[in-house]
């Protein structure tokens, strides 16, 4: 009564032993079914979501331009007209900035209509030519450049005035499906606007809309190199299973390479530090001489900055050796226990391409929420109204300007000079449009339920296939036939609500973090800096927490691949059975990680040197067939190669972690469960019992008692 507790049940009871027990059980049933019909729900009111954007949705309004009227060019009457030309796109220039224009749909002040081609020459109406009729001067001179509906009889000086025709044409080629002046074409003399005006508007408008020039040369450049990209990526390959072979053979060595270099980089700052703080020493360069100043690297001039940095680096090579001597035979387990995860990968190959199918899934849930959020936020029916580039002049006193129109029925013989037709917008009204926030919402908690499900099934097949591993006695020959497979199957038939359980908490901390985002973002303009402060703390607290779970939903969904418990229960045991073994974890995680990053420098830094050296053509003497190909922008396949190599790296590897710390948690397990002994024998390899000192007391050849 009253005395201290127990230091071992702090954070539980050790597993006992269970006779029946041999890996992954086969008798389970589902768990967490309350989130598991949630789950299905709420992906059922996803699927419905998508429906309703699917009906209410107009994307092509941000796929297609549009004209003056509302009509999209490229589909439907205007199939074969698929550019957009303005009538006067100067006046986008000068009367707002690019910006603004880009963000309302590169839609300007001016009549706009969907025309075949773009104009190649530059051309400007005459004064002799005012008096003649619009066929004469446009249509047989095959420019088709007026609205449509104008009749051909009609007096140009006319068509000038109600802005049915443009007054000139610029050499022009189709950027995001627009024709944009060229900024070498001849100008011509406008009343109203200066040439040195003009040159700027073309230049700015070029410079910031230089798209379809750009997209070419990206086009050419992926043609030219796409194989070369795929062979860059076939090296990440197999450099990435070179070095998971590498572990399996040489994991020890290694692992002491990289302690080594980690020592030598410190110690090498030790001695730059000292070399430093001795020169500055004997100069007297003192801080109290400096004073305070916000050029940091003012402070690189002063002894004390050198002297610090010399404590502090010596403080951390004292702490890394001291724990070299004192956790030796710890680091030595993780070492094994990076021999043994190879080993178990080099027997289950399949494992290594399951990021693929995890991949191809995170694409389904990204392209559906893409896909639904256009639908939804291009919902609603058009609206048009009646337009005039100038309501002061004669004959548009009587006109309802803003009021609602048919673009069928153009005025073209409004007493009002360019009085239009024209599209305004979409409207808000009805009940998808007055719901389309929330929607959108719902789209996005739809996005981070479904990737963290999709991540947490991969990570729960993969742990239910390497458990089924280690609890085999004799390795391969109990390995079961298909793992993967039946690890697949368990995982998707009984514990889709455990899943579903984890991903929704962990959604639900991504979710905040993004609303705190977007608040702080809002923020940044006040200068208040206790609210900055307060905001920086709560940030900093949920990134804490988003890591904290992920890290207990990885070892939580391994303990359910294993025993088949809910996620609560699985959770707390899995947290248990970590802070009993608290030094271990630590270890292993900071050796498993540094292995980890640095066959990923070797991989992604090995493939970007070598891309480097071939775009560039540095590499003489390959031959014709093996030449560097001529290239626009040669750092495009060159990053395209290490993104692509980064990725695979990230996938083969992550599939390593997700095997060590599989079989650590099945260590920890074999070593509370069972002693060695011909009821109770170990499960773990030779070399992990070899380093513990212990050993089994089962003959050779021979098989647990069951």
């Amino acid at each position: 009564m009253g005395g201290k507790q127990d230091q071992n049940e702090v954070y539980g009871k050790p597993a006992k032993y269970d006779p029946s027990f041999q890996g992954p059980i086969k008798n389970r049933s589902c768990t967490d079914i309350i989130c598991c019909v949630l789950f299905f729900l709420f992906i059922l009111g996803y699927i419905a979501v998508g429906l309703v954007a699917w009906v209410y949705g107009d994307p092509q309004q941000v796929l297609y331009p549009r004209n003056s009227t509302g009509a999209y060019c490229g589909i439907g009457e205007n199939k074969d007209k698929p550019y957009l030309l303005y009538f006067n796109i100067f006046s986008c220039v000068l009367t707002t900035n690019i910006i603004t224009i880009t963000q309302n749909g590169l839609a300007c002040p001016t009549p706009q209509v969907c025309v075949s081609s773009c104009p190649e020459v530059p051309w400007t109406v005459e004064t002799d030519q005012l008096s003649q009729s619009v066929g004469q001067v446009f249509y047989a001179a095959n420019r088709n450049f007026c609205l449509p509906g104008v009749p051909g009889d009609m007096q140009v000086l006319q068509s000038l005035r109600q802005e049915l025709c443009p007054s000139f044409l610029l050499p022009s080629a189709p950027a995001l499906g627009r024709c944009f002046p060229w900024s070498n074409s001849t100008v011509p003399e406008l009343p109203g606007i200066s040439n040195t005006s003009i040159a700027q508007g073309i230049s700015g408008l070029l410079d910031s809309l230089n798209a379809r020039d750009i997209s070419v040369k990206i086009f050419e450049d992926f043609a030219q190199s796409w194989y070369w990209i795929l062979i860059a990526l076939g090296v990440a390959l197999v450099l990435s299973l070179l070095f998971i072979l590498l572990l399996r053979l040489v994991a020890g060595p290694l692992v002491l390479v990289l302690i080594i270099g980690v020592l030598g980089v410190l110690a090498y700052g030790i001695y730059h530090s000292w070399e430093e703080y001795r020169v500055l020493r004997d100069k007297g360069a003192s801080i109290s001489q400096l004073g305070f100043t916000t050029n940091l690297s003012a402070y690189s001039s002063v002894q004390e900055t050198w002297l610090a940095a010399l404590i502090v680096l010596a403080v951390l090579e004292g702490i890394l050796l001291l724990m070299l001597i004192f956790l030796r035979q710890r680091i030595r387990i993780a070492i094994a226990l990076l021999e043994e995860a190879s080993r178990a990968v080099g027997q289950m190959m399949s494992t290594m391409f399951y990021p693929l199918f995890t991949f191809v899934l995170l694409l389904v849930c990204i392209a559906y929420w893409g896909m639904t959020a256009l639908y939804l936020a291009t919902s609603g029916q058009p609206q048009y109204v009646f337009w005039a580039p100038n309501v002061s002049l004669s004959g548009c006193e009587n006109v309802p300007m803003n009021t609602s129109c048919n673009p069928v029925d153009q005025p073209v013989n409004s007493s009002c000079p360019g009085l239009m037709c024209v599209f305004q917008g979409y409207l808000s009204t009805g009940l998808v449009q007055r719901s389309l926030f929330n929607l959108q919402i719902y789209g996005v908690l739809g996005l981070f339920w479904t990737i963290n499900w999709v991540l947490a099934l991969g990570q729960c097949v993969l742990a239910g296939a390497f458990a089924s591993f280690y609890w085999a006695f004799h390795k391969p020959q109990d390995v079961p036939t298909f793992p993967l497979s039946s690890a697949f199957t368990r995982t998707l038939r009984y514990h889709t609500g455990s899943l579903a359980f984890g991903a929704l908490i962990l959604t639900l901390v991504q979710i905040a973090r993004v609303i705190l985002e977007y608040i702080d973002n809002k923020l940044r303009g006040t200068q208040n800096p206790m609210a900055r402060c307060i905001m920086c703390c709560f940030k900093c607290c949920l990134w804490c927490l988003e890591k904290f779970i992920k890290f207990l939903n990885r070892n939580a969904y391994i303990m359910i691949a294993i025993y088949g418990k809910n996620f609560c229960v699985s959770a707390k045991n899995a947290f248990m059975l970590l802070m009993r073994n608290i030094v271990r974890v630590v270890v292993l995680d900071k050796v498993t990680d540094l292995l980890l990053f640095f066959g990923k420098l070797l991989v992604v830094g090995g493939v970007g040197v070598l891309s480097f050296f071939f775009f560039t053509g540095r590499i003489q003497g390959l031959g014709k067939d093996i030449e560097s190909p001529q290239l626009n922008y040669y750092w495009l396949p060159m990053m395209t190669s290490i993104l692509g190599a980064y990725v695979i790296a990230n996938g083969f590897f992550s599939v390593f972690g997700m095997c060590v710390d599989t079989l650590f948690l099945c260590f920890l397990e074999d070593l509370e469960r069972n002693d060695g002994s011909v009821d109770r024998p170990y499960y773990m390899s030779k070399a992990l019992l070899k380093i513990l000192g212990k050993k089994n007391e089962v003959p050779p050849g021979d098989k647990r008692k069951k």
